[in-house]
């Protein structure tokens, strides 16, 4: 299935140097689904309907500023393969080209709606994040920024002092926060309202009841409730217990899912490509593959790697956060880990994912390869 039925020319297509005073009043006036940033005539990148909408930045602000560089797409390009390209560019929009002309762009809604019946084939527990990462309802927003910006997310399942979840937070929730604050205090000082909005405690700007699902439930099922409330995401509870986090599984988990491939080469998807700097792609495959291989009856069917800069760096290299997640025929395995350099960053990750996979299979490595692993792991 190629993309042509579900590309649309509802774009609004601007300069680099345009205000973004004046591309949100093209919005409110002709509600295109996206708009695609040109720098003297050359795509340069998109600025989608939801950060355009909900951005707290000034109106004077040029549109190169909010823009973000997403791949460009023939329309005649596979689903799955763009659905590839909007993970790995972690953007949610696309343009979309019928040779050299610009043709329209793709949204990722549009591409879950269009692939929603053949959902039904995986349930949540297929393709949901395990690696679970919460906040107290009395912890304070600042402790949440630094947690949503340290683990590269977007939302945070909150819970009260039993592990009970109480409430969901959301960048979107933080940014929505801030403008209807802001507009109730209007434009004049502000000093000191950075520091009280970071001193509030959670509770007060997180939003419940959540909205959740099960891992029993199946995928169609879970995006259908993500379209029809306009949200990203779901937490993942127990059947019996909606008061228990398992995970969270977003829109971006079921785009990466259509990219799952049951062939013989394993599918390694890469977020936040831009990244890599000393390591390529087929690097990245050989040492999963090198990892993987050491087991008995484990194959993997999907390998996906994600990479996060942080504002640290040592002699110009940025400190980079690399997360790797295995879909196994045992299950999901993952690892992190945090190097100055892409290269680094991934194989402490590697390491981590190694004692991961050692763990889930119970020791089932290998003869020749036993020794070594339990003396990484210090047992002997």
């Amino acid at each position: 299935m190629d993309i042509e039925d579900i590309a649309v020319p509802e774009f609004v297509e601007v300069e680099a140097g345009e205000r973004l005073g004046k591309i949100r009043s093209l919005f409110d006036r002709e509600r295109p689904k996206g708009v695609v940033v040109m720098n003297d005539g050359e795509y340069a990148g998109v600025i989608g309907e939801r950060d355009l909408v909900r951005s707290r930045i000034e109106d004077d602000t040029k549109a190169a500023a909010l823009m973000k560089a997403a791949p460009e797409v023939d329309l005649h390009e596979d689903v799955r393969e763009v659905a590839r390209v909007l993970v790995e560019g972690n953007v949610k929009v696309a343009p979309v080209y019928e040779g050299s002309k610009l043709y329209g762009i793709v949204t990722a809604d549009a591409i879950l709606e269009a692939v929603l019946e053949n959902l039904d084939a995986l349930d949540v527990d297929d393709i949901y994040t395990d690696d679970i990462i919460s906040i107290a309802d009395d912890s304070r927003v600042g402790q949440a920024i630094n947690r949503l910006r340290e683990h590269g997310i977007s939302r945070l399942p909150v819970v009260d002092d039993d592990g009970r979840l109480t409430g969901i937070l959301t960048t979107h929730d933080i940014v929505d926060f801030v403008v209807r604050d802001n507009d109730r205090q209007g434009r004049g000082d502000r000093s000191g309202d950075l520091d009280r909005l970071l001193d509030l405690p959670v509770y007060d700007m997180m939003s419940s009841p959540v909205l959740t699902t099960t891992v029993d439930m199946s995928v169609r099922e879970a995006v259908e409730t993500m379209l029809s409330e306009d949200i990203n995401g779901l937490v993942v509870t127990p059947e019996e217990n909606d008061d228990l986090v398992m995970g969270v599984v977003t829109k971006t988990d079921v785009l990466r899912a259509l990219t799952f491939t049951e062939e013989d080469a394993m599918d390694v998807q890469i977020t936040n490509v831009d990244l890599l700097d000393t390591i390529s792609r087929e690097d990245i495959r050989e040492s999963i593959t090198q990892v993987s291989g050491k087991y008995q009856e484990m194959r993997v069917l999907h390998a996906h790697v994600r990479f996060h800069e942080h504002k640290e760096k040592l002699r110009g290299t940025p400190l980079i956060q690399a997360q790797i997640r295995l879909r196994t025929t045992h299950g999901q395995v993952a690892g992190s880990g945090e190097g100055y350099g892409s290269e680094h960053a991934f194989h402490v990750a590697l390491d981590k994912l190694e004692r991961n996979v050692l763990e889930l299979k119970g020791v089932t490595a290998d003869e020749r390869y036993r020794g070594q692993l339990l003396r990484k792991l210090g047992e002997l």
